[in-house]
């Protein structure tokens, strides 16, 4: 996942097709296949601001709508420490107390220094208040070292460190005295990425691990994996044989062009553009490369970014589209965006329907609500399993993004 500065309640909002209830048939799984999942990453961050809007707290997820429209909310991220899980602040996750006005309850954390708060206190607030949303906790990410997961995916600390993650983040067992079970109810492992042949079968048994102890606890458990796009990262995943203890895959369908890239491009295109010199840069490429090798479409998450990518000293040629540009910082969440869209000529590529800024020497790169449709299309065209966002504090208050991804998911009317 990018570091880069959600689905029960959704049958709230998505009724059942006429045609599906009045069917005189008994139920079966193929009249009634799995409600499509819609995950949402929740910034551990998020507690220091630096936001168009502020500080983005669990509260917000209230707030903007996300709690009865998300089926999973992943927290990014834990660390791997020393072959164990460990958390990447203990401020922001426990320790951290929020004024009433933060607060999922409105009522400020006790000042005790022993009490129980920060983001995780939060989180079991909010379990409460909506009992049927997947709280996750995702381990790893782009900051974390991937030599930590190899080494701990190895076989002589591979149960050790799996009964680490499930005893602090399943069982709550979070830091001496401090014991908080029922708060997370699964595992995202986020190993970016195995990169040799060793880890691809470390790999394989690591989550066949997971899957088994999680099992104990209880069967069903959520397990997935942020899954790459690009080949290059996928190549030492066994993609087909590790969905089968995975619930998921988290489809990493972004970043396919950002600041690492002196050329502009879109940051995560559906389609080929025409211009595209790379055939390969795009989600459903991806998608069909894992569609390909066995996976089956219900197991696909597909990721979307809330968040864009900025270059300058762009050539007005094409409107700067695949033209050379300075990377500009490191992105930016939409509800940034979309304060500076007045500023520039928007463009819309026809095949992709991604849009693009540029102003004669700006350019940026983002999904609004018109490609996101465009690709809840996709989604149900192919049966893919549902919708993942990198990140939700992205959106605007209203939640305009996530609306629009969750009134994609729903069920099309019933053929005459």
């Amino acid at each position: 996942m990018k570091i880069a500065k959600l689905f029960c309640a959704f049958l709230l909002l998505a009724a059942i097709p006429i045609c599906a209830q009045e069917s005189a048939r008994p139920a079966d799984d193929r009249d009634h296949p799995p409600a499509p999942k819609v995950v949402g990453y929740f910034p551990q961050w998020g507690v220091y601001g630096g936001y168009v809007f502020g500080s983005y707290f669990v509260k917000n997820v209230i707030t903007t709508g996300a709690a009865t429209r998300l089926t999973h909310l992943n927290y990014a991220f834990a660390n791997v420490v020393n072959n164990q899980c460990a958390s990447f602040d203990t401020y922001a996750d426990y320790q951290y107390a929020f004024t009433a006005d933060e607060t999922v309850d409105g009522k400020a954390d006790s000042q005790d220094p022993n009490a129980f708060v920060g983001n995780f206190h939060q989180l079991q607030e909010l379990k409460r208040r909506y009992p049927d949303l997947h709280i996750v906790m995702s381990i790893g990410g782009g900051s974390a070292d991937p030599n930590a997961f190899s080494t701990a995916a190895l076989p002589e600390n591979r149960k050790a460190f799996v009964k680490s993650c499930i005893d602090m983040y399943i069982r709550g067992n979070f830091a001496p005295g401090i014991h908080e079970p029922g708060i997370f109810d699964g595992l995202d492992i986020d190993w970016e990425f195995p990169a040799t042949p060793a880890d691809e079968t470390n790999f394989t048994a690591l989550l066949k691990e997971f899957r088994e102890q999680l099992d104990r606890i209880h069967p069903g458990m959520t397990l997935s994996i942020a899954a790459p796009a690009g080949s290059w990262a996928y190549q030492f995943i066994n993609l087909e044989k590790i969905q089968h203890v995975l619930s998921y895959f988290n489809s990493m369908n972004y970043d396919f062009d950002g600041p690492w890239n002196y050329t502009t491009g879109f940051v995560a295109p559906l389609y080929r553009s025409v211009l595209d010199p790379d055939a390969t840069n795009n989600a459903d490429y991806a998608v069909q490369s894992y569609l390909g090798m066995g996976v089956a479409p219900e197991k696909i998450v597909f990721g979307v970014p809330f968040y864009g990518y900025e270059w300058t000293d762009v050539p007005n040629v094409n409107d700067g589209l695949f033209e050379p540009g300075t990377p500009e910082g490191y992105g930016s969440e939409y509800n940034y965006i979309v304060t500076v869209e007045s500023q520039f000529k928007k463009f819309r590529d026809p095949i992709t329907k991604a849009p693009w800024l540029y102003d004669g020497n700006n350019f940026w790169t983002y999904d609004d609500a018109v490609s996101l449709e465009f690709k809840m299309d996709y989604v149900q065209e192919h049966k893919l399993g549902g919708v993942m966002i990198w990140e939700i504090s992205g959106d605007l208050p209203n939640g305009l993004l996530l609306k629009t991804l969750v009134k994609g998911l729903q069920d099309k009317p019933c053929d005459d």
